[in-house]
């Protein structure tokens, strides 16, 4: 097989999106050849069979047109050195280039999990021959094309013993500070736990994108004004390397990204041990009713039950394997298989 791979970036060294390095080097092993191409390209380091094509954001800026027009040459130059397609998130690349794969008889794949979605998210899906995704309540899984697929964790990354012992009632945020990750949801938990008189520490690690830069600072005050002990603090976005120390250090870890966009992260930090809280459904189903809250007073008293267990040893095990069946390897395999 010949893949086109079409991804945001392609960066060891990007704080979020560094992951998908992992699942480049995943297709790689099971394609003849890779063609990637990325808006930006930084550090990595891939098999002899991938080539790499960058739109050129990691130059500076441009409009939006000029992107496209780029991508859009791309797929012509290139379209003898792939035999099919998958494009992960970004429909925007399907709505520039899928008529073309469809006259080239080139079959297109779509990665998409999200609970929004638009007549642009349908018009895109128009030119797929099946669309992925991993929650039941994404946008994108209405479609009769659509494919249920496991996270893709990096199993063995995240589960590897990296020292012993933890910081104990400690709680870990950990997502770009952006509305829709619901980082408020935890601080309203936090302040009802501060006053029944609960003991924890809490650390929010990830940084917002520029259109989120008022949002952050308006978190960031109320936590400095709620708890002056600094038992809740702020720290920037880390790369994805230094995300499993992260997760070793911390006792419990809270997603309150709503169902349908099912964060990576549930079962990143599973894998590593952490007891995790999630407003997600999909995650309840897999976990169990114990580890789903549905808002601030719910996660509130999750936390108390968990920051009290006497079993949390036992709970941290039916956590990894919670996180084994969402494995990475699992993933590239039926991906493979579909396409």
């Amino acid at each position: 097989m010949k893949l086109l791979f079409v991804t945001q970036a392609l960066d060891l060294d990007d704080p979020t999106l560094s992951v998908y390095h992992g699942w480049v080097e995943g297709l790689a092993k099971r394609t003849d050849q890779l063609t990637v191409i990325c808006l930006k390209e930084g550090r990595h380091t891939l098999p002899a069979n991938v080539r790499v094509h960058s739109l050129g954001k990691e130059k500076g800026r441009a409009p939006s047109f000029v992107y496209a027009l780029r991508f859009l040459i791309l797929t012509l130059s290139l379209r003898y050195e792939y035999d099919r397609v998958l494009i992960h998130m970004n429909q925007e690349y399907l709505l520039v280039a899928g008529w073309v794969w469809k006259l080239l008889h080139k079959p297109a794949y779509l990665w998409r999990n999200h609970y929004a979605g638009s007549l642009l998210t349908d018009l895109a899906v128009l030119f797929c021959k099946n669309v992925f995704c991993t929650s039941k309540d994404s946008y994108t899984a209405k479609y009769k094309k659509t494919v249920l697929m496991p996270v893709g964790v990096d199993l063995e990354r995240f589960s590897s013993p990296i020292f012993e012992g933890r910081m104990r009632e400690s709680i870990l945020f950990l997502a770009r500070m952006a509305p829709s990750k619901h980082p408020e949801i935890l601080i309203d938990a936090l302040e009802i736990l501060k006053k029944k008189g609960t003991s924890f520490t809490a650390t929010f690690i990830g940084s917002p994108l520029p259109a989120y830069e008022s949002f952050y600072a308006t978190l960031q005050q109320r936590v400095q004004r709620q708890f002056p002990d600094r038992s809740v603090m702020f720290m920037a976005g880390v790369p994805n390397t230094e995300v499993p120390v992260m997760f070793h250090r911390h006792s419990i870890f809270v997603n309150c990204s709503p169902s349908g966009m099912f964060d990576k992260t549930l079962f990143e930090a599973a894998a590593s041990g952490c007891l995790v809280l999630a407003r997600s459904k999909d995650f309840k189903e897999r976990a169990g009713d114990q580890y789903y809250f549905s808002d601030a007073a719910d996660l509130a008293f999750r936390l108390s039950r968990l920051l009290a267990a006497d079993d949390q040893d036992a709970q941290r095990t039916h956590m990894q394997a919670v996180a084994k069946a969402e494995g990475l390897e699992i993933l590239m395999d039926r991906l493979v298989k579909t396409i």
